[in-house]
């Protein structure tokens, strides 16, 4: 599969630039950056395994790298971020169940 075509990682990469722009002490800001990039790496990588365990493997890490975020997002009241994150969730739901 493409990553061109990979909706899942296309979000991923949107919601890491949307991250990047938003304003935090330094400290919040780089642990949101950091969870927001493992997403879209770990959805790349996942991506390119030859089997659906090893993709499921990949896109649950991307999927606890999320976990992160909206932690990050609750913590710091970030709630411009919150509906794009809950859709990322959903996707990389499928993604492991499918």
């Amino acid at each position: 599969m493409s990553l061109q075509n990979f909706r899942t990682h296309t979000l991923a990469c949107e919601f890491y630039r949307d991250c990047k722009k938003t304003s935090l002490p330094a400290y919040a800001k780089d642990q949101l950056r950091r969870a927001a990039f493992s997403i879209a790496l770990n959805l790349a990588e996942g991506s390119d395994k030859p089997s659906a365990k090893e993709k499921a493997r990949f896109y649950a890490i991307a999927l606890g790298s999320l976990r992160e975020v909206q932690s990050i997002i609750r913590l710091e009241d970030l709630t411009h971020l919150e509906k794009k994150a809950d859709h990322i969730g959903a996707c990389l739901y499928k993604l492991i169940n499918s």
